[in-house]
């Protein structure tokens, strides 16, 4: 299968994309009350709320690095 380089530009995008945004929701579900079981920032247990978004973040990031990794891959092999 060949993919255009139009198409590998788009698959890099997405996964820069990918970190640029997520690790920033991560800090947001961090600093959010509702993901400590106290309600104050990093006091107490860490509720269901924060282990959910965690993995949420963690799967959207592993997707993210592997089409930006495809995207790298299929560039280097499109003809130009």
């Amino acid at each position: 299968m060949v993919i255009t380089r139009g198409w590998s530009a788009f698959l890099i995008a997405v996964g820069v994309w990918t970190w640029v945004i997520w690790p920033r929701f991560g800090l947001a579900i961090w600093k959010d009350p509702r993901a400590w079981s106290t309600g104050v920032v990093g006091d107490g247990s860490p509720t269901g709320f924060l282990w959910v978004h965690a993995l949420l973040i963690a799967a959207s990031l592993i997707i993210g690095t592997i089409v930006g990794v495809l995207g790298i891959r299929a560039w280097r092999r499109a003809p130009r």
